[in-house]
């Protein structure tokens, strides 16, 4: 049995993606990251084999989110530091019969599809899998047993959340093999990238995103 976790927060404007306010207004900043989020929940239903399952924030959300994704498992994330929170997401699903479970994150609206059924793969082999980030960190992390030191000593939202999380993965002497690069959307920069790469994809790459986006440029 495997598991495929997204990990979500509601949608709150001055509170929810506050990087990209400006160039957005907090509001606009809210409705983006959701179109983010229902097109990474697209992403996750062309996974076959898997159970999906959304690990969110705060506890009190869970109407929203089940409105938002009803075919999906709901996980309260439990934890303070996001490390710790990875884990017990993991750790849950891999003491509760799954045998794999990847954990993804939902800002990075354009990744392949192919990237996960790769995570997936990846774990036939390796103890981990690991997908990362131009930033320095990781869009998804996939292991076959619970290893709360992967997660839980490495400080996030750092530029050397891979690197670290590499590190302890030969110290603790786990095989974890790495997806190819991509990058998720937290800066005007990225969103600019963002913009430019739904140009030459196909139209039905981001649907929701790029709806959105494209009313925010004829407004």
């Amino acid at each position: 049995m495997q598991a495929l976790l997204v990990v979500a927060k509601r949608p709150l404007p001055g509170h929810t993606k506050t990087r990209l306010s400006p160039p957005l207004t907090p509001e606009a900043a809210a409705d983006l990251y959701e179109t983010f989020l229902r097109d990474t929940l697209d992403l996750v239903r062309q996974v076959t084999g898997a159970q999906p399952i959304l690990a969110y924030l705060p506890e009190d959300a869970e109407g929203y989110f089940r409105a938002l994704a009803p075919d999906f498992e709901l996980l309260p994330q439990q934890g303070g530091a996001l490390g710790e929170r990875l884990d017990n997401a993991l750790s849950h699903c891999l003491r509760d019969g799954f045998d794999r479970a990847v954990v993804m994150d939902s800002d990075s609206p354009t990744l392949p599809a192919a990237y996960l059924e790769q995570a997936f793969a990846a774990l036939d082999t390796a103890d981990g899998v690991i997908g990362p980030c131009e930033d320095g960190g990781y869009y998804l992390i996939g292991l076959k047993r619970p290893a709360p030191r992967l997660l839980r000593d490495v400080p996030m939202s750092t530029p050397t959340v891979l690197r670290d999380t590499l590190a302890i993965a030969n110290a603790e002497r786990l095989s974890l093999v790495q997806l190819p690069m991509w990058y998720d959307v937290d800066t005007p920069a990225e969103l600019s990238r963002l913009r430019a790469d739904l140009e030459r994809l196909p139209s039905v790459r981001a649907a929701h995103t790029r709806a959105y986006l494209a009313g925010l440029r004829g407004s």
